[in-house]
């Protein structure tokens, strides 16, 4: 009877934590609520303190926690199947049937620990109601214009870009902090978020198969990246790994905001952030105005965007990396993204649709 009334309990406690986790995500929350309460109060305080701690690891605590995570599940699957009095099929079904609530309680944990973490940022309120954006200007002349801006501002850094910058992600994130500053206060951020210091992951293997340029742990708030990126992407990388942290969820956002972070850092930071709004551009335009604009790169860049493109093809695995996006194209869509994967293309959008005040400043909403 006691064992009934244990099982009763154990059980009953573990649907209720998934009740509570579908809740979590389903019941809407007000953005202008967590824009002001969490996105720029409670979760900037935790934002300091939890990057702070895990900077200090040597170690990617990411990779530590997913590890810890599948010794678990691996020893509680061995332990059930021990204890188990039932034989053949009966035993195997008891077995997976306990497997699969305790992956559910699980699931529901960690999406609660996620959403109170980092993940509640993908309700705040979006970027394009918060500075003054012009939807009318989101059109081909504009897009074609801000490309042939990047073409010349590639041009004309190339050459003190890779003279002067270039050496390894760590001198990247010493060079970058006060621009990242001063990009959130002129964001009207009260409470500007910490960098943090890039790390290798167990997952590069990964990260390299399936295109993954970086990412953020939303537990431990640290940050990723790949190792096979080369010097003249690290700085728009981390960048945009750092807006995340600051609480931009949406992709476009964090690449919008890491984009005005390296065009106010060092000359490689916006060589960096050129490349990566160029080749933004040149997918959302027509194939004539693309050979257009692209005719007028000097060879340095053209170089450069040469060997990233080598690189992509050298590493990616074409399946790998289709089933990861479309993966995350899900887990997006689930946090009430509803571009998915294609938010990354969408600072296009924010790019062209911005108002900017004199060195790429936005203005804000009055």
């Amino acid at each position: 009877m006691q064992d009934y009334e244990g099982n009763f309990v154990k059980v009953s406690r573990r649907a209720a934590l998934v009740v509570v986790a579908a809740a979590a995500a389903l019941v809407p929350v007000p953005a202008p609520l967590v824009e002001r309460w969490y996105s720029n109060g409670l979760y900037l305080l935790w934002q300091r303190g939890a990057t702070a701690i895990s900077n200090q690891a040597p170690f990617a605590i990411f990779d530590a926690l997913l590890a810890v995570v599948v010794v678990w599940w691996a020893f509680a699957l061995v332990t059930d199947w021990r204890r188990s009095q039932n034989t053949g099929w009966t035993r195997a079904a008891r077995v997976a049937m306990a497997g699969a609530v305790r992956t559910a309680s699980f699931g529901a944990a960690a999406y609660l620990a996620f959403v109170a973490a980092w993940g509640l940022n993908y309700r705040r309120v979006p970027l394009e109601q918060r500075i003054q954006f012009d939807a009318g200007e989101v059109t081909s002349n504009r897009a074609r214009e801000l490309a042939s801006v990047a073409v010349d501002q590639m041009n004309g850094l190339h050459d003190r870009a890779h003279g002067s910058g270039f050496t390894g992600w760590h001198a990247v994130a010493s060079h970058l902090p006060e621009a990242f500053l001063r990009v959130q206060l002129a964001l009207g951020v009260k409470r500007p978020a910490r960098p943090a210091r890039p790390k290798k992951t167990l997952l590069d293997t990964y990260f390299k198969l399936a295109s993954v340029s970086g990412m953020t742990d939303p537990y431990a708030l640290e940050m990723l990246m790949a190792g096979d990126l080369l010097p003249v992407e690290q700085p728009f990388v981390v960048a945009h790994e750092w807006s995340h942290l600051a609480g931009f969820a949406d992709e476009s956002e964090a690449s919008f905001v890491g984009w005005l972070t390296c065009l106010w850092g060092p000359e490689d930071a916006q060589y960096s952030a050129w490349l990566s709004m160029y080749s933004e551009l040149a997918a959302s335009m027509t194939p004539g105005d693309r050979r257009s604009v692209a005719a007028r790169l000097a060879s340095g860049p053209r170089e450069d965007l040469r060997a990233i493109r080598a690189r992509l093809q050298q590493n990616v695995n074409p399946a790998v990396a289709a089933a990861g996006w479309q993966v995350y194209d899900h887990y997006l869509k689930a946090n009430r993204v509803e571009a998915g994967a294609a938010s990354y293309a969408q600072v296009v959008r924010l790019g062209l649709g911005a108002r900017f005040d004199p060195e790429w400043t936005p203005r804000l909403r009055p």
